[in-house]
């Protein structure tokens, strides 16, 4: 699907982009793939990473503006759109910021998408945007909208996809790599809730789920990976194990503000409208009448829960967790 294809990745230095990158270049062969971000030093620093391969092409330019987006866009097949303000506090505190990043340049990427005749845009959501209970997740549930809504709204062949998963290790903004640190460095993790749980998974796996659902799409579906969940606590004992001793101490600060104590990746209003695809994917069909949509995903089966949350998912426990973080070499130093 992607060989010989001209890919652009948006946000594409952060961690996700990172291993979107280095999967498309060891089990694809496009004929170029444009990194597009903000970050210059980032930039530099993943040029080097992949040794100066002759595919990758590196533009600096930000999904608000809309004429560098176009242009970096001229002669594009597929578009990942991963830019995005992510961190819950900083949204939080930058509402403004947030809504012309995460809203205005989704709709941006939208539109110069169309103009350019991209094949396929597929846009990296999240379990925030799920019943949103702070700014990320509001600005979040608005481009997951704007992406489902511009398969139907505009008379064009590009066809639009969302991808919605939750927690990913070794991702930026992620706690495993903090609760390290505070072990090494005073052998002490500091968290939120003993009881509040969270989706894991690790970026290769997600990763891959991402490139299942572009090839299945059609346009016009939510795809959410059923991912497994833990407990904050759980994760913070698996790091102790790993890094810490007996005398490492636990202490509980309280939810930040924006956080929830579960998570949800479907709704019990977008239950009616989800399918099972298979054992790793739900698929969540938009509610315009679509007869394309209804007859591709008919012989599915509905979803048998009210909703899917990170409670009633498969639970990882700690020694599961220990086991799977063992594997990461960004994590283990190896």
């Amino acid at each position: 699907m992607f060989d010989d294809a001209v890919i652009l990745v948006t946000g594409g230095t952060g961690s996700w982009g990172n291993e979107l990158i280095t999967q498309l270049l060891d089990n694809h062969s496009p004929k170029e793939i444009r990194v597009y971000s903000r970050g210059e030093h980032m930039q530099v620093k993943m040029r080097a990473k992949f040794y100066n391969n002759k595919n990758l092409k590196f533009i600096i330019g930000d999904v608000r503006d809309k004429n560098i987006l176009g242009l970096a866009m001229t002669g594009v097949d597929y578009v990942f759109h991963l830019a995005a303000l992510k961190h819950v506090p900083v949204c939080e505190e930058n509402t403004w910021e947030t809504v012309l990043t995460n809203i205005y340049g989704t709709q941006n990427v939208i539109e110069c998408a169309i103009s350019n005749n991209v094949k396929k845009v597929i846009d990296i959501s999240t379990d925030k945007a799920v019943d949103p209970f702070n700014y990320y997740g509001v600005s979040k549930a608005c481009a997951e909208k704007m992406i489902v809504n511009a398969s139907f709204n505009y008379q064009t062949d590009t066809k639009f996809v969302c991808i919605r998963g939750g927690n990913v290790l070794g991702t930026n903004g992620s706690v495993i790599p903090l609760f390290k640190s505070q072990i090494l460095s005073n052998n002490y993790v500091t968290i939120t809730d003993p009881n509040m749980t969270r989706y894991l998974m690790s970026k290769k796996e997600a990763i891959g789920l991402v490139f299942e659902a572009v090839e299945k799409s059609i346009g016009g579906e939510i795809f959410v990976m059923r991912m497994p969940a833990t407990s904050v606590k759980n994760m913070a004992d698996a790091l102790v194990i790993l890094f810490g001793n007996d005398k490492t101490n636990l202490k509980v600060i309280g939810a930040r503000p924006g956080e929830k104590i579960d998570e949800v990746l479907v709704s019990k209003n977008e239950s009616p409208f989800t399918k099972i695809l298979d054992e790793k994917y739900f698929v969540i069909l938009p509610q315009q009448d679509n007869p394309e949509l209804l007859d591709r995903y008919d012989d599915y089966p509905n979803i048998d829960t009210e909703s899917f949350d990170s409670r009633n998912t498969r639970q990882l426990s700690v020694n599961d967790l220990v086991l799977e973080l063992e594997k990461e070499k960004w994590l283990m130093g190896s």
